[in-house]
């Protein structure tokens, strides 16, 4: 049985470190030694990745918030406004998050004219394994769980953070934990194929990264109870079936083209 100890990690008079951005943190941290480490391996200097993450940071986190707030206005627009820039309390969604990195690493390769589907690929897994690893967050904020279970892994969810109607059931899927141990394997299966696999068209990384993660977060998702919602459709869902779609095309068309260039090559 999973229980939170709270979100506070530590607290000084009315200075308080919280888990969800201690986690957040890690997984910056972790993810660009990630990047660092693979570097070498596509000729590209690791020191890249130190003005690199800056840039995703800023574009990333900011967007992950806003992405959220417009998903959960109904709930926001009855707070202080200052809530909505309260993101140490939780409330970020990865795929915006995933969508304002997209655009910083872009801003970033256009001024410094690298390949952006070259620092894609070295990003990817570092990417997956903080996402594994900010998710804990969750866990100690006592949100993104699923539906009530008896199950020997569930996880208890205090009485205020319950749904409406379901405030007699104290334990839920630990939602958290599958995506967690779901980007774990994801992160696992991209060194493989980054280390392993031969040949593979640059971009074929982040290609596989689209569709492993979506095809978790698909099914996870329809577990969770506060899940963002456009109307009756919940929102990561459909970014998901986007995620392997894209993902999915991306990987055949830059493995085609590859394969075109060296037939066009070999016949000259």
């Amino acid at each position: 049985m999973f229980t939170s100890p709270g979100p506070i990690l530590v607290q000084i008079g009315g200075f308080a470190v919280r888990w969800y951005s201690l986690l957040i943190l890690t997984g910056i941290v972790a993810g660009t030694l990630v990047a660092q480490r693979l570097a070498p391996k596509r000729s590209v200097n690791p020191e890249v990745f130190s003005d690199l993450v800056v840039w995703l940071v800023v574009g990333a986190i900011p967007m992950a918030r806003l992405y959220y707030v417009i998903f959960e206005w109904h709930r926001f627009a009855a707070e202080p406004w200052w809530k909505v820039f309260a993101i140490w309390e939780g409330g970020i969604a990865i795929h915006g998050g995933i969508l304002g990195g997209l655009l910083a690493a872009w801003l970033f390769c256009r001024r410094y004219g690298y390949s952006l589907l070259t620092l894609m690929d070295l990003v990817a897994p570092g990417l997956i394994l903080g996402q594994a690893i900010g998710r804990w967050g969750n866990f100690f904020n006592s949100e993104a769980f699923g539906a009530p279970t008896d199950l020997p892994w569930k996880l208890f969810i205090p009485e205020p953070n319950r749904p409406p109607g379901l405030g007699e059931f104290a334990f839920y899927h630990p939602t958290f934990l599958y995506e967690s141990l779901w980007d774990l394997g994801v992160f696992v299966l991209l060194l493989f194929v980054f280390y392993r696999v031969r040949p593979l068209a640059t971009g074929s990384i982040a290609c596989i990264y689209a569709i492993a993660y979506s095809l978790g977060r698909f099914w996870i998702e329809g577990l969770r109870m506060d899940s963002l919602m456009v109307g009756p459709l919940r929102t990561a869902q459909l970014v998901s079936l986007l995620g392997i779609a894209a993902g999915s095309i991306g990987l055949w068309w830059l493995n085609r083209r590859r394969d075109a260039q060296v037939g066009e090559v070999s016949q000259n």
